[in-house]
């Protein structure tokens, strides 16, 4: 896996309330219900200076591995300076180095599969702030490429 470096993005979208993890399949319906609301609400058309229509699943603020909890955040990267529509939240994403995975065949199992190679290979996560990017080429749920972008090295702050 080669690695990258990143520059700092901004987004606007939904944090979800509180932490999850991946204990007992909590994530799953946490991070599942977030989206839900994404959505039905039509967040990402209400999202005001977006430079493109991806949409990024963030995770970040971990309190240890993959197994302790973390935060998630669904939206649109836009300027730095855009406003924030009330009701929504942003998010700065640091400037970091990634390894790029892309997963790839039915949506949402391609996706869980790629994170569980993740969590058993001997990466040097940094369990900074870990990405899934949404484009045109994961709009057919029954074969998709979504790009996972998963921090690595130095530990940059939640």
């Amino acid at each position: 896996m080669s690695t990258q470096r990143l520059p700092a993005f901004t987004l606007i979208g939904l944090r979800l309330s509180g932490k999850t993890s991946n204990e007992d399949g909590r994530s799953g319906r946490d991070c599942g219900r977030l989206w839900q609301e994404f959505e039905q609400r039509e967040i990402a058309k209400r999202i005001p200076n977006k430079l493109s229509d991806a949409v990024y699943a963030v995770y970040f603020d971990y309190e240890g591995d993959h197994t302790a909890p973390f935060a998630y955040f669904i939206g649109c990267k836009v300027h730095p300076d855009a406003p924030v529509p009330e009701g929504l939240q942003s998010l700065h994403v640091p400037e970091q180095d990634y390894s790029k995975i892309v997963a790839r065949g039915r949506m949402p199992s391609c996706v869980a599969e790629a994170w569980r190679a993740i969590w058993q290979s001997d990466s040097d996560r940094a369990y900074g702030y870990d990405f899934e990017v949404y484009d045109e080429r994961s709009r057919d749920w029954s074969d998709a490429e979504v790009d996972v972008f998963v921090s690595v090295g130095k530990r940059v702050g939640g």
